[in-house]
């Protein structure tokens, strides 16, 4: 039987608000500096920072999705928290845009992607590169421009479909099923579409900054770190929830589900990591032994290639092997906070290395940007999940989530 009476609206903490005020200020702040004294470091520092905040918007929809197609019930308890974290995307797609956008145009000192200089695809130009001209049919301004306008159009259109569609199954009544067949459409078409975009939008944002480097398993291995971010942050923030007295329905069953899931995908991420980097260490062939050689020669990413491996694959290990460890919400919160912060200085190495080379430097700035998107974040999804219910009124499997028990 469903507890409608429990239903209630999230009321947003004043000092939750006051600290994302906080943080949005560092943030700004960091990156107006950041602009005045290296530019150039600059739009790596509000690329990588972006893009890791992508990562867990767009997951969010992925989660929704994946709970449509394969009919699960598990998860409807706290579908309301991937729903707001997704309302953060089309900040981070505008973002994505305007980067791709003046880096196109060379406005403001925007030279993140080194195949889009004048001339590198002309022979006989004193800066002709060979092999990236070999890639121009799919490297050309107008070609980028148009995917990356095309992934943010398909991920945002189905993120609001399916955020209105939950929204008229909790007012549709009964237990929602007509809402739940269409939602069940839209996310068979998003599953299919973000197969392919997620891979060519990882081609195109980032392994294209090493132009002539490519990996045919990198758009798993970005899909993977989006996967482990996105379910950490859906779990720690159901926790957040969960303290501050929501989320009534949340269970050891539901909390362990997911540190499964981030478990599992920790271990997949650390797979393709391995994979893709001892096949290239093995074969040693130079123009793809040159990726790695930045990250592990360089001095200034050499601790932090080692370091964001070990505490991204050794913590969820170590922490998070047995049922009870995942059952344990101080050690989930923990776990949690580490995985995150793993995966941020991963998404610093994913960039910089190959737009900074021996300049780049992990420090405040960039700690004070990543700071800045964090409150931004925090005030987008908190102030989102204040304008609807909490807990989901309407749905063929509320009540198979609200009694979950494995």
């Amino acid at each position: 039987m469903n507890n409608l009476d429990n239903i209630n609206m999230y009321t947003p903490n004043k000092n939750l608000n006051v600290a994302s005020l906080v943080m949005i200020i560092i943030g700004l702040f960091s990156i107006t500096i950041a602009f005045i004294f290296d530019n150039h470091a600059a739009w790596t520092n509000l690329l990588f920072n972006n893009y890791f905040f992508l990562g867990i918007s767009v997951f969010a929809v992925f989660f929704i999705a994946l709970q449509h197609v394969a009919e699960a019930g598990w998860s409807i308890a706290i579908k309301r928290v991937p729903e707001a974290i997704m309302t953060f995307l089309p900040y981070t797609c505008f973002i994505m845009l305007f980067i791709v956008v003046t880096a196109v145009f060379h406005f403001g000192g925007n030279h993140i992607y080194h195949w889009l200089e004048d001339g590198i695809m002309t022979e006989g130009a004193p800066n002709y590169d060979k092999i990236i001209a070999g890639k121009e049919p799919y490297l050309n301004s107008m070609f980028f421009l148009f995917r990356s306008f095309l992934y943010v159009g398909i991920w945002l259109y189905c993120a609001k479909r399916l955020r209105q569609i939950s929204l008229d199954g909790d007012n549709e009544g009964d237990i929602g099923e007509k809402s739940y067949w269409k939602g069940l459409k839209v996310s068979a078409w998003f599953i299919v579409l973000f197969a392919v975009t997620s891979s060519t939008a990882s081609w195109d944002w980032i392994m294209s900054i090493d132009a002539h480097w490519f990996s045919t398993l990198f758009g798993w291995y970005i899909f993977s770190e989006w996967a482990t971010i996105g379910f950490t942050s859906i779990l720690l923030l159901a926790l957040l929830l969960n303290k501050q007295g929501y989320l009534k329905h949340l269970n050891d069953s539901h909390i362990h589900d997911l540190g499964k899931l981030i478990f599992a995908f920790s271990i997949v991420w650390t797979y393709m990591w391995f994979s893709q980097f001892m096949l290239i260490w093995y074969a040693n062939i130079p123009e793809e032994v040159t990726y790695h050689l930045e990250r592990i020669e360089l001095e200034n990413y050499r601790f932090l290639f080692w370091f964001s491996l070990a505490i991204n694959f050794i913590v969820p290990t170590l922490f998070l092997m047995s049922r009870d460890a995942k059952r344990n919400k101080n050690r989930l919160v923990f776990v949690c906070v580490v995985i995150l912060i793993g995966h941020w200085i991963n998404s610093y190495l994913l960039f910089a290395p190959g737009t900074l080379h021996e300049h780049g430097h992990l420090g405040l700035l960039e700690i004070g940007v990543g700071i800045g998107f964090l409150g931004f974040f925090l005030r987008v999804f908190l102030s989102n999940l204040a304008k609807r219910n909490i807990e989901v009124k309407h749905h063929p499997f509320l009540e198979e989530s609200q009694n979950l028990h494995t």
